[in-house]
């Protein structure tokens, strides 16, 4: 028998309206008829937690539904949740989640590797249960390197601070961010012990960043690189956040200073003024060649200035000559004379191709720019929502829904070929990049969810996206330019637990505050 409390939550979400309810069956039938498709279509050589005939029951008890006139993004929206409940394994030391689905050399226990930790943390932020993502934290911080012949948490560079900040931000648990402040604390010192040089910029062979091959990097060079020096950053103020909430205001002072070390340190001794971009430095003391998409990276966490010069590096993924190429952004500048030209081009080479790991961290920079910055350059959010539609497309091989590890620029051609570990590859986010940065959910510390569309004026007439667990709710967003597609009414809804909370005119950025009952 349903407690009282139960029965009323029941009752406020059906006395949200007929089309409230309507809208959350629309969502179920899309993910239905995507996971059946999905279904028929895998061989699922591997099978993990939740198996494909559990899929459509796990998805729709965990992820937001999304309804868009926009078909190429809505089914990669799917596919790659699909695609991401694959990767969740139930192990004797918690739930993880792996980067390739077959089992590979270099990882360690029960699969696991670092490398992509902190988007897997992004994306799995938003499913509605919290446990995977505090189970999998826990195994990197407490388990991941007991009984190991080498270090598997620093094997590659991370963000992991930062991405924990972030998914308390959506799901707050300030137990588990108390229990696990001193081992995030010792693993901040840990990594200033191994990679820290004496000026406080941060060092990393490109084979640790998880780049190999690239246009700048080495694999025995101490190359001062935006990407380990920009997780720093991040995580030095994700650690201050999390000791604010704590309550250790020694701590706060400790991280607040080490970022603000950081990011002068960058602005100053990576940004090539020359080709207003952030490069990486050799140990000579000159900077890389190349421009490479690891210079949008400082922008994933707002470190550079909101400053026009730094605004200028963005200009170079209109270019086709910089980054844009038909498939996607390139992981190093066009122009660069030795551009793809190291190894046979299916070897993991990070000089020109596209990789979704780094297409997802250019696109979550360029969409914190656009939200959190006044100087934009040429970025509009028109130019986000393509680049976003046009790695949504990327996403497919012969006709199929696909996700390997990296593609051609010109033709779409996935370098891997048919190796069975490049399939589903878990080393990249797509949803959060929907969720949070094109439709705009911003989750706050206090009791209020940031609303900061990046959807181009004109561009939909209509969407939905529900089930979103927010701080302990079920948060529906709802935009209905006419009023006929949902028949509730004109404009934008935004609703919590079935009660409406926020009503619109427009798609403007809007601070919504939440009843915390």
């Amino acid at each position: 028998m349903m407690n009282r409390k139960k029965l009323i939550a029941i009752a406020l979400f059906l006395l949200g309206g007929t089309g409230v309810f309507a809208q959350s069956q629309v969502g179920q039938a899309k993910l239905k008829k995507y996971v059946t498709y999905f279904n028929s279509i895998d061989t699922e050589a591997v099978k993990n937690f939740v198996p494909n005939a559990q899929a459509f029951d796990w998805l729709v008890q965990n992820v937001p539904l999304l309804d868009c006139p926009d078909e190429v993004l809505e089914q990669n929206y799917y596919y790659r949740w699909w695609s991401f409940r694959k990767h969740l394994v139930k192990t004797p030391e918690g739930f993880i989640f792996t980067e390739f689905i077959e089992p590979v050399k270099h990882a360690g226990k029960y699969n696991s590797i670092s490398c992509a930790l902190g988007h897997h943390i992004y994306e799995g932020r938003w499913l509605k249960n919290t446990d995977y993502l505090k189970e999998y934290i826990d195994f990197w911080l407490y388990h991941a390197d007991v009984g190991q012949t080498k270090q598997r948490f620093h094997q590659f560079s991370s963000w992991l601070d930062d991405a924990v900040y972030q998914n308390y931000l959506v799901t707050p648990d300030l137990a588990h961010l108390k229990r696990i402040l001193p081992a995030l604390d010792a693993d901040y010192a840990k990594w200033e012990k191994e990679r820290q040089l004496k000026s406080g910029l941060f060092w990393q062979f490109d084979v640790k960043d998880g780049m190999e091959e690239s246009v700048s990097g080495s694999r025995k060079d101490q190359n001062r690189r935006p990407t380990i020096s920009s997780y720093m950053y991040g995580n030095a103020k994700a650690l201050a956040s999390i000791a604010d909430l704590t309550g250790d205001k020694a701590l706060v002072q400790k991280y607040n200073g080490k970022a603000a070390q950081l990011k002068k340190l960058v602005q100053d001794s990576l940004w090539d003024s020359k080709d207003s971009f952030f490069k990486t430095k050799h140990p000579d003391g000159q900077y890389a060649r190349a421009r490479e998409a690891i210079g949008f990276v400082p922008w994933d966490f707002d470190l550079p200035a909101d400053q026009a010069v730094y605004a200028k590096a963005w200009d170079q993924i209109l270019d086709t000559a910089g980054f844009n190429a038909p498939w996607g952004l390139t992981t190093a500048e066009r122009r660069e004379p030795t551009f793809r030209t190291r190894g046979s081009g299916h070897s993991c080479e990070w000089d020109g191709a596209l990789w979704p790991f780094a297409s997802s961290q250019t696109l979550k920079g360029l969409a914190n720019l656009l939200t959190n910055y006044k100087h934009h350059g040429k970025m509009t959010s028109k130019v986000f929502y393509d680049e976003l539609h046009k790695y949504a497309k990327s996403h497919q091989k012969n006709g199929k829904p696909y996700l390997g590890e990296y593609q051609d620029e010109k033709n779409g051609e996935w370098l891997k070929g048919d190796n069975p570990r490049s399939s589903f590859y878990n080393h990249s986010t797509f949803c959060d990049l929907v969720i949070n940065d094109l439709i705009g959910i911003k989750p706050r510390a206090d009791h209020a969810v940031g609303f900061y569309p990046l959807i181009p004026e004109g561009q939909w007439d209509w969407f939905s996206l529900d089930n979103i667990s927010y701080h302990g709710k079920t948060l529906k967003v709802v935009w209905d330019k006419t009023g006929k597609k949902y028949k509730k009414g004109k404009g934008l809804y935004i609703y919590a637990d079935g009660k409406e909370i926020y009503r619109a005119a427009n798609l403007k950025p809007a601070v919504i505050q939440i009843n915390k009952n």
